[in-house]
């Protein structure tokens, strides 16, 4: 926290999380009134509600670092919101799709980033990030629908490869808008050279396309 470079990475990345979890909620609360029933209603909202919680221990350590988090999360509104509003999905399973391959690729990265901050903030975001039993039901009422009327893979699959194409696009702005986020891969003891950034985006690609295949997509 000595290190200005440092705590100005951290704030950011800090920053993006949070506004992140906070616009999770909003989005996940209103993708549950898409719901075909009322259960699926239920776990949705319950999912959105941990969405909530995750913003709030973000935002805990932000004031615990000494930073505002308004003014962490302010840069990150207009690429965030882009985001959702480029990929609104149309229907509940669009919204399924986007809650488990969109969201997760971010996660994922978000996750290698914890290897680059100190290890109280690693705890913070690999906790934050940690399946609940989310994926689970994503995959159990995506491969039900598509078993019940298998043409809808097709317009799914075109789905998942439009939101990592926009996840990626996403990720590359507020990096060219935010070099301190950069310098937290690059920087310091264990930074990232090109090769290992290259090493960094093949497991975010490989884990994208595991989850296409678990939903029963072709990647």
């Amino acid at each position: 926290m000595d290190d200005p470079g440092y705590q100005s990475g951290l704030v950011d990345l800090l920053g993006l999380l949070s506004y992140g979890e906070l616009q999770g909620f909003a989005r996940l609360a209103a993708d549950a009134a898409m719901a075909d029933n009322l259960v699926d209603q239920a776990a949705m909202s319950a999912i959105a509600v941990n969405e909530l919680r995750q913003f709030e221990r973000l935002r805990d350590r932000l004031v615990e670092i000494g930073a505002d988090p308004e003014s962490a999360m302010t840069p990150f509104v207009r690429s965030i919101d882009e985001f959702h509003t480029s990929t609104a999905p149309s229907d509940w399973l669009e919204g399924l799709v986007k809650l488990y391959v969109g969201d997760g690729i971010a996660e994922d990265f978000y996750v290698e980033m914890a290897d680059f901050v100190d290890d109280e903030t690693a705890g913070l975001i690999r906790s934050v990030f940690k399946d609940r039993g989310q994926a689970d039901f994503v995959v159990t009422t995506v491969r039900e629908a598509i078993a019940e009327e298998p043409r809808v893979a097709g317009r799914l699959a075109l789905w998942g490869r439009r939101l990592v194409g926009e996840a990626l696009s996403q990720a590359q702005r507020v990096a060219g808008e935010r070099d301190s986020l950069t310098e937290l891969l690059v920087s310091g003891e264990g930074g990232l050279d090109l090769a290992g950034v290259g090493e960094l985006f093949n497991r975010l690609t490989s884990r994208h396309a595991a989850r296409m295949e678990a939903l029963g997509l072709t990647p």
